[in-house]
């Protein structure tokens, strides 16, 4: 009888502790470039960042503060005092994702510019290394596809070795790796040459008000284009089976 309790609270011990688990506070920082990063008058303004919109696929439990800068890469965002914060907010068992490449790859900036091989492998371990030393968990994510494409209607490539650097570096240093240029590469197909342009920020003049002289903008994003990259991230998350997948809607 004393063997058949003490297995009992045993179970119920083991069971609270998952309840705790799954109701446990989760803080996701999230640091990049425009293609993640707020956007001002929402009322007004058809652009967002991906993790602008992320937030409403996740239940009460997670919060998510998206440092993310446009135009940053990952030599500019620590220059210019952006990671600074991060770093300090950081707390053990928060998660931080990073996704850099757009603006490491300007090679006429050298205020961005980042060689793939060398300075931006170094600048992405030097965020995980520092990340883990708060006791946070980093997450690596490759770059969203430019819609690129060419005349005969092939989608092509705008990120070079940057992607496959990512890859390596979130493999040398085991930590999960989203490939997010895969998968936007996918749907920009998808939606094909005419139809991807409602994913970006296509706009003739006097269209809306808020481009009065129109746009033509393959790089940044539409609230549908936002959130249909949101949604590839959530059922990665879920065909990896990540911790954080127990916390969506």
């Amino acid at each position: 009888m004393k063997i058949y309790k003490l297995l009992l609270l045993s179970a119920l011990f083991l069971v609270g502790c998952q309840a705790n688990n799954i109701h446990r506070k989760v803080t996701v920082h999230a640091i990049g470039d425009s293609t993640m990063a707020i956007k001002p008058d929402p009322d007004k303004n058809p652009e967002r960042g991906w993790v602008q919109v992320l937030p409403q696929y996740f239940n009460e439990n997670v919060e998510i503060k998206n440092y993310a800068v446009n135009g940053r890469s990952t030599k500019s965002f620590r220059e210019r005092g952006n990671w600074k914060p991060v770093l300090e907010a950081l707390k053990p068992g928060d998660y931080l994702f990073i996704q850099f490449g757009h603006n490491d790859s300007k090679d006429t900036d050298p205020e961005r510019y980042t060689n793939p091989q060398t300075a931006y492998r170094y600048n992405l371990i030097r965020y995980i290394e520092e990340a883990r030393a708060k006791g946070a968990v980093p997450i690596l994510f490759s770059s969203i596809a430019r819609r690129k494409f060419n005349k005969e209607g092939v989608l092509l490539d705008a990120h070079g070795n940057y992607t496959l650097v990512a890859r390596m570096v979130a493999d040398e240093m085991k930590v999960p790796f989203f490939d997010m240029q895969y998968l936007t590469e996918n749907l920009e197909t998808a939606y094909g040459v005419e139809g991807s342009k409602k994913l970006h920020l296509h706009y003739q003049p006097g269209e809306i008000p808020y481009y009065p002289e129109g746009k033509d903008d393959n790089t940044h994003l539409s609230e549908l284009g936002a959130n249909e990259i949101s949604k590839l991230f959530i059922e990665e998350l879920k065909r990896q089976k990540h911790p954080l997948a127990k916390y969506l809607k």
